[in-house]
């Protein structure tokens, strides 16, 4: 197995951006989901409720006027950097044997680290054991339960419900795995990875 693919969201819910590397810290990607958009009541926006984030590159470069006419007057990047920004874990890990089975793009999963030469639904046995790649332990904790941020394509933005269906269906509504960093590490493109045992 290798590390086929590397993706960063600077911005939580915006596109993300693909790596050839990263380092790998204790809160996952270094420069990942360290800004969210606050509306102007002060709450958390995300895709789920406006979809059109999901179009915008993964940067803080976003116009303010741009921003507002998606998430309503007053919205706003915040900076977080603690751990309260992550919707489950650090980091979500794909493989490209559930991708296939999956059947779609990448890009929907929304994955940080996408593990190459993984056979069919491998991932789903997972749960509970690591991954070393380079000097970095990554704990791969439970699979990750799917939202309505799956249904919209990536770069059209069209939604297609069937999608998030397709995943109750074939794959319980889980796809992707939920994980924490043991050991913090550099990591490139094209690393081998080590599947260790409990």
């Amino acid at each position: 197995m290798y590390l086929k693919e590397i993706w960063r969201y600077p911005v939580k819910s915006m596109a993300g951006e693909s790596l050839q590397r990263a380092r790998l810290t204790e809160l996952g990607l270094a420069g990942d989901r360290i800004f969210h958009v606050r509306s102007g009541q002060g709450r958390v926006v995300t895709s789920r409720t406006h979809p059109r984030l999901l179009g915008h590159k993964g940067t803080d470069a976003i116009e303010p006027a741009e921003l507002e006419d998606i998430a309503g007057p007053g919205a706003r990047l915040v900076r977080d950097e603690t751990a309260r920004r992550f919707d489950v874990l650090p980091l979500l890990v794909a493989t490209d044997g559930a991708i296939e089975a999956f059947g779609r793009d990448s890009r929907r999963l929304r994955p940080n680290l996408i593990i190459g030469a993984v056979a069919g639904l491998m991932e789903r046995q997972w749960p509970g054991h690591k991954l070393r790649i380079g000097s970095a332990v990554i704990d791969m904790d439970s699979l990750r339960g799917r939202c309505v941020m799956t249904t919209f394509d990536p770069d059209t933005l069209r939604q297609d419900l069937n999608v998030l269906k397709d995943i109750v269906r074939r794959f319980d509504g889980e796809l992707a795995l939920n994980a924490a960093v043991e050991t913090p590490g550099l990591l490139e493109v094209g690393m081998p990875v080590e599947l260790l045992e409990h």
